[in-house]
């Protein structure tokens, strides 16, 4: 708190101390006082009123300067009220209780909204499993029948509603994961296995070097994340698919490649942001956008770095890194 304002607010009442100044002078010039009695009444009334400034001040700057260090200095504003405790003048005491009361109303509203998103979040998952039975019944009835057509837009339904399922459980995955060594190749195998059918009508061919790898992470995400990948390849036209891994003395590199129409450079910035779908967006309607969201999401909660490179028409390279886990040997 500066002085200059702090005496820019208290004009009013100095301004009301310099009147009642004056009338005390009218009043003791007219009953005669003397010059030296009204000085000294003068001297008196102005140091009195100083001292009281003063102290007013210093008290108040020290609240205030403090308020606003740990307003500043705090990551999540709303622990403000927990930072400060009452201080010993008036206005300080109002505000602090009205702190007080605006945080419970807070912790209250965010309890009521936890709660809501909790009960909505377990029944999508609900949801999700109930609706994926009658989904595997009817993809089992077309394998049976040999309608692949049938068959292949089923297979889109089942992916958007795991889509579903792993967004719902993406905002609170730390309960919902189990990190350990996983083998790289396993995970792929599975992923090319369950896409096995698509990859083969569209003749893509497949490329893995050095996947004999483990890395620390979990094993149902790490196969949702190759899965959206791969479905990124095959939707934006790709003919190869390349993976391969490094192994480096502090970390494992996992390098996922094709060969498809690749993202425009004014792009890339943004492909991991939610809904975004960029200019192959437009030329491929059946992107949501959200792929890569859930990927980039899961991989921060999993602490896994993921970046991409990309030349238009040419290529597309996503990079996802994994941490070594001293612990473990993970080679």
């Amino acid at each position: 708190m500066k002085l200059t304002n702090f005496l820019k607010d208290r004009l009013t009442a100095y301004l009301i101390y310099g009147i009642s100044w004056v009338l005390v002078l009218i009043f003791m010039a007219a009953f005669r006082i003397s010059f030296q009695a009204i000085i000294i009444v003068s001297l008196i009334l102005l140091l009195a009123v100083i001292a009281a400034e003063v102290w007013g001040y210093i008290r108040k700057k020290s609240y205030y300067d403090k308020l606003l260090y740990c307003l500043n200095e705090l990551d999540k504003k709303h622990l403000l009220s927990e930072m400060v405790e009452s201080p010993d003048f008036l206005d300080g005491r109002i505000l602090y209780e009205v702190l007080q009361d605006t945080n419970k109303s807070m912790c209250e509203n965010i309890a009521d909204y936890r709660r809501k998103n909790r009960e909505f979040r377990e029944y999508i998952e609900l949801w999700v499993h109930e609706i994926k039975l009658p989904v595997a019944s009817l993809q089992l009835m077309c394998h049976n029948d040999g309608n692949t057509k049938y068959a292949e837009q089923l297979k889109k339904i089942d992916d958007y509603i795991e889509n579903v399922l792993y967004y719902a459980r993406s905002g609170n995955a730390e309960k919902d994961y189990i990190i350990k060594p996983i083998l790289l190749k396993r995970s792929f195998s599975d992923i090319a296995i369950k896409n096995r059918e698509e990859l083969q009508e569209r003749n893509i061919t497949l490329h893995t070097d050095n996947l004999d790898l483990n890395v620390m992470t979990d094993g149902k995400w790490l196969g949702f994340i190759l899965g959206q990948l791969m479905g990124n390849s095959m939707k934006y036209e790709a003919t190869e698919i390349t993976v391969m891994a490094e192994n480096l003395p502090d970390k494992t590199v996992l390098h996922f490649r094709d060969n498809g129409c690749g993202i425009p450079e004014n792009d890339l910035p943004y492909i991991f942001e939610k809904s975004f779908t960029g200019e192959n967006g437009r030329t491929h309607r059946k992107s949501t956008g959200m792929g890569l969201y859930i990927v980039k999401k899961l991989c921060d909660k999993l602490g896994h770095s993921v970046s991409v490179q990309s030349v238009r028409g040419e290529f597309t390279e996503i990079i996802i890194t994994f941490g070594k886990n001293d612990i473990y040997d993970v080679r």
